[in-house]
C-alpha cells in the first residue's frame, strides 16, 4: 500500500511514467504492481496480454516483443502518446531457454540466439528506445532484472548465464554513459524467485533452496518489487551502476 511520502510526482508535479516489460507475471507484475501503488502511471509490454493473471485493470498493457526493434519502437510511442514522457524503465523481461539451453556444446545455435534475444539485445532496445527523452528532459532511471547468474556461474545454463552477465554489463555502461545527462542505471541481481520461470524447478527439486540459500526459502516477487520501488522513486538517488544482490544470501557461501 502506499502513503502520503510514499507517492512520487515528476518535476512538473504530475505522476511519473514507468515501463516494465514482461509486466503480466512473476516479478514483473509485482513490481507494476508496487510502482502503481506507489503514484506511476504504469505501461506493461508483454508476448501474452490477454493471459494475464491478476492483472492491474489500471496498468497500460501493450503486446510487444522487446527482441524485435520495430515493436519496441511502436510500444514506446504509444506510452508517450498516451501517458507522457517516461521516467522509469524497467527491463525485466527474461527467458532461461529451456531444456535445449544447457551446457555450452549441446546448445543448440538457435536456443542460444533466442535467450540472448530477450534477456540481452531486449534490454539494449528499451533502453535505446527511452534515452533520447531522458536526455532531452536531463532525468531518467533505468532498472534492469539481471540475476545472480550474470555474477556467478549456474552449472547447465550457458546461454542463459551468459545473457545476464550482458545484461549487467549494459546496465553498467549505461550508467557511464548518461550518468552525466542526469540518467542512471543499475541492476538488481535475484536468486532463485518464486516465479513461473523457475516454480517447475522448485517443484521438481532442482534446487535444494533450504541448503543453498541461508534463508532456507525463495525469494517472492513483491521482495523484488520493493526494491524496484526503491530505486525508482529516488530514494537511492545516489545508486549508480551497482548490481543489487538480492538472494537470500545464496552468493554469500
Amino acid at each position: 500500500m502506499s502513503n502520503a511520502q510514499d507517492v512520487v510526482r515528476d518535476h512538473a508535479g504530475e505522476p511519473p511514467v514507468a515501463v516494465v516489460t514482461s509486466g503480466t507475471s512473476g516479478i514483473g507484475l509485482a513490481t507494476s504492481q508496487r510502482l502503481r501503488a506507489a503514484g506511476f502511471r504504469v505501461a506493461v509490454f508483454d508476448l501474452h496480454t490477454g493471459t494475464a493473471t491478476g492483472a492491474d485493470t489500471d496498468l497500460l498493457t501493450l503486446e510487444v516483443d522487446v527482441a524485435d526493434e520495430r515493436a519496441v519502437a511502436r510500444g514506446f510511442a504509444a506510452v508517450t502518446a498516451e501517458l507522457g514522457p517516461i521516467r522509469v524503465l524497467v527491463n525485466n523481461a527474461g527467458i532461461g531457454g529451456g531444456p535445449a539451453a544447457g551446457r555450452c556444446h549441446e546448445t543448440p545455435v538457435d536456443a542460444w540466439d533466442r535467450v540472448h534475444a530477450v534477456n540481452a539485445r531486449g534490454p539494449f532496445l528499451c533502453a535505446r528506445a527511452v534515452l533520447p527523452g531522458m536526455i532531452e528532459r536531463g532525468y531518467g532511471h533505468i532498472i534492469t532484472i539481471a540475476s545472480i547468474n550474470g555474477l556467478v556461474a549456474l552449472p547447465g545454463r550457458c546461454a542463459y548465464t551468459a545473457s545476464k552477465g550482458a545484461a549487467l554489463m549494459l546496465a553498467r555502461s549505461l550508467a557511464a554513459d548518461y550518468g552525466r545527462n542526469g540518467i542512471r542505471a543499475n541492476a538488481i541481481c535475484p536468486g532463485v524467485v518464486r516465479t513461473p520461470l523457475v516454480e517447475q524447478r522448485l517443484e521438481a527439486g532442482v534446487w535444494d533452496v533450504e541448503s543453498l540459500v541461508p534463508l532456507g526459502r525463495p525469494g517472492e516477487p513483491a521482495e523484488i518489487a520493493e526494491a524496484v520501488h526503491l530505486l525508482a522513486s529516488g530514494q537511492l538517488d545516489y545508486m549508480n551502476g551497482a548490481a543489487w544482490v538480492i538472494d537470500g544470501g545464496w552468493t554469500a557461501i
